[in-house]
């Protein structure tokens, strides 16, 4: 089972930009499906974004529509999530997931990583 391992967090002021990464240790994507999930303090986790790495088909949550990219580096064992134009309400934590399903729902991922830190500032 692959383990995503996610990076690329930090502090930023509201309109910069910030690329979080996931990488697949120790092994391959493969053909799984990787998706971006958040959390914000006192909310439940919600869907950012989700890719196929085979196909490099994507969606998105609305609140990312315009602002984010997610893409995958096949060679690197990787998958992005740039987000743009950031809001003091990204703040969360946000974590990678691998599954078989192109999916939205969270019970649909079985492999998680451990999170990396948003936090955007006003």
């Amino acid at each position: 089972q692959v383990q995503p391992v996610e990076s690329g967090g930090g502090s930023v002021q509201a309109g910069g930009s910030l690329t979080l990464l996931c990488a697949a240790s120790g092994h391959t994507f493969g053909d799984s499906i990787v998706a971006w999930f958040r959390q914000s303090p006192g909310k439940e986790r919600e869907f950012a974004a989700v890719i196929s790495v085979t196909s490099g088909s994507s969606t998105y949550a609305d609140y990312l529509h315009g602002r984010g990219t997610i893409s995958r580096d096949n060679a690197k064992s990787t998958v992005y999530l740039q987000i743009d134009r950031l809001k003091p309400e990204d703040t969360a934590v946000y974590y990678c997931a691998t599954g078989r399903v192109f999916s939205r729902d969270i019970r649909d991922f079985d492999s998680w990583g451990q999170g990396t830190q948003v936090t955007v500032s006003s």
